[in-house]
């Protein structure tokens, strides 16, 4: 079984089996021509995610209404924008990437072997991520080099994202002088440092749709009464505080419309990739400040038993 295999596909391979049923999922493409991966394949594919794709991927024929709904929610899913966000991010802030390669302490060769590998992508992404974290990438990257050789290295540019990864899993700062992460809905880290107008205009648009689209699914959520929205509690009266409710909520959204949950429960089932892990400990946090914002209102609204109680001792 593959992404490309249909729902209904799937159904008749896995109800005709005699003495049992076993499903064998293909997280990668066959390329019998040996080509560079395709922009649309994801290093990240689980066989949990590629079988979640494939119950999500219907081949019978659908209503033009049907069509129109479908291809809508795609094309404006958090899903579809945050990688239109990442694929131009990447291209944007190439030439500054490889500036600081250049500038690490790395040779002219190796600067050139990382810029090509196939995990260079990955770290052009751990860059930004640590960016957003508030990290001096321009301190901070020479010392990763300069930390250890390179000559036990199978990929270079996945040994420095490992280092990267490791140095900035935290923002940068301790105690109150931490500031929070640059994070687009609280989960798609900013690229920072686009000088190139168009690309600045293409990056800036898709934030403004990743926002509004994580703000409409919360509303559509709650309108309709799914289940998840519970979890949120509910929203405090004070404005400003029902203002910090929202936004943290959004970012629940956000993480169920970027990776596909219709679970009941606000964050589905575990993560399956690094990325979503790092995605789903921010929606937990998101998740938690609402409820404690929800229970700080209640709280409030609650009497004072007490002073009652000690009021009808004296009466």
């Amino acid at each position: 079984m593959t992404a490309t295999t249909t729902r209904e596909n799937f159904y008749v391979a896995m109800t005709r089996g005699r003495h049992g049923n076993y499903a064998y999922v293909a997280t990668d493409t066959t390329d019998d021509a040996h080509v560079a991966p395709h922009p649309s394949a994801n290093p990240d594919a689980t066989a949990r995610s590629v079988l979640y794709g494939v119950l999500q991927h219907v081949g019978a024929e659908l209503s033009a209404h049907e069509t129109i709904t479908a291809e809508h929610e795609r094309w404006g899913s958090i899903a579809q924008l945050a990688a239109e966000y990442e694929t131009i991010a990447q291209a944007a802030q190439h030439d500054r990437w490889a500036t600081l390669l250049e500038t690490s302490g790395l040779t002219e060769g190796q600067v050139d072997v990382v810029l090509g590998s196939d995990a260079y992508g990955a770290l052009s992404a751990e860059l930004r991520r640590a960016e957003a974290n508030h990290h001096d990438l321009d301190a901070l990257f020479p010392r990763l080099v300069a930390a250890r050789g390179f000559t036990d290295a199978d990929d270079l540019a996945s040994v420095l994202h490992h280092r990267l990864a490791r140095a900035t899993a935290r923002p940068a700062g301790s105690g109150r002088a931490r500031r929070s992460p640059r994070l687009i809905a609280g989960l798609i880290p900013y690229a920072s440092g686009v000088t190139d107008p168009e690309m600045h205009h293409a990056l800036a648009e898709r934030e403004e749709l990743i926002e509004h689209r994580a703000a409409a699914v919360l509303g559509r959520d709650r309108d309709q009464g799914k289940p998840w929205t519970a979890a949120l509690g509910k929203p405090p009266a004070d404005a400003r505080t029902a203002q910090r409710w929202r936004q943290a909520g959004w970012v629940v959204a956000a993480y169920r419309d970027r990776y596909q949950i219709t679970d009941d429960t606000p964050l589905g089932r575990d993560a399956g990739s690094d990325a979503q892990k790092l995605d789903a400990a921010r929606a937990t946090a998101a998740l938690t400040r609402a409820q404690q914002l929800s229970r700080q209102t209640r709280d409030s609204e609650q009497p004072d038993l007490t002073v009652e109680a000690r009021q009808g001792r004296t009466l």
